[in-house]
């Protein structure tokens, strides 16, 4: 579960020092239950989107208090988590519990659009007609149906990539009807990834760093220190504490949530 939350729209190579640490001082969902949800916030350091850590620290109380302590089988209570949708919930129910679920993250999309249909990347959203086809194709036994589910997402992680794919190497390639119809390019183009460099997103992750990496409450005049555009700044500010990432304390003060 921790692993789902953390490699969201993150890396691998980013995320195993942090969920090595994280998992070292949490083992359990109630011991991070038991911690502020700032700990939480300053453990979470710069994997990006931290209110991730808000919601996992969320779903470890709701584990606590109603399921004793352990993640839940049930993929419904899966789902009534804070943070877990529909991918997280089925990816938590295979890889942990070996139950039989779709699994439809990016990686597996891509594998069996190609595969399948012949496209070089799937629509945006996630189709009926997707999870139509790949439960017909999952395994019945559960067990295997789980294997099944970690083999196509390591195979579009690692051979089926979105750019300069591995065709040589594909257990697929004489099936493949991508393949076998030329490498047809997508009808759409690819979206061009967004700047980051001076953005409300940097200013937030600047602000952000400077309260994880402090004992305490940090002042506001610490905090105009680390971005110069005092508009921007506040907008950030106003968006971190309404996210519930930061608390606004008296005299100018701000601080983790809960710390």
């Amino acid at each position: 579960m921790v692993s789902e939350f953390m490699l969201q729209q993150t890396p691998v190579t980013r995320v195993l020092p942090v969920f090595t640490t994280w998992l070292g001082r949490w083992p359990t969902a109630s011991a991070l239950a038991a911690d502020p949800a700032g700990e939480a916030v300053r453990a979470w350091g710069r994997l990006g989107y931290p209110r991730r850590a808000l919601r996992l620290h969320s779903a470890a109380r709701v584990i606590t208090d109603r399921h004793a302590g352990e993640v839940p089988l049930d993929l419904a209570d899966l789902r009534s988590l804070p943070g877990v949708g529909e991918y997280t919930a089925a990816a938590i129910a295979s890889f942990a519990h070996r139950q039989r679920h779709v699994v439809l993250d990016t990686n597996v999309r891509r594998v069996l659009s190609r595969a399948h249909d012949g496209r070089a990347r799937p629509s945006a959203s996630v189709l009926a007609v997707e999870r139509t086809r790949a439960a017909a194709l999952l395994p019945a036994d559960a067990r295997t149906a789980a294997r099944w589910s970690v083999a196509v997402m390591e195979l579009g992680a690692l051979v089926c990539a979105p750019s300069k794919p591995a065709c040589n190497a594909c257990p697929l390639a004489e099936s493949c009807s991508w393949r076998a119809a030329g490498y047809p390019p997508p009808a759409v183009p690819a979206r061009r990834a967004q700047p980051y460099d001076g953005t409300d997103r940097q200013c937030r992750g600047r602000l952000l760093a400077l309260l994880q990496t402090s004992p305490g409450a940090v002042p506001r005049p610490s905090l105009e220190e680390v971005w110069s555009d005092a508009e921007q700044r506040e907008r950030a500010l106003d968006g971190l504490v309404a996210d519930g990432l930061v608390e606004s304390l008296a005299g100018e003060m701000f601080a983790l949530p809960g710390l």
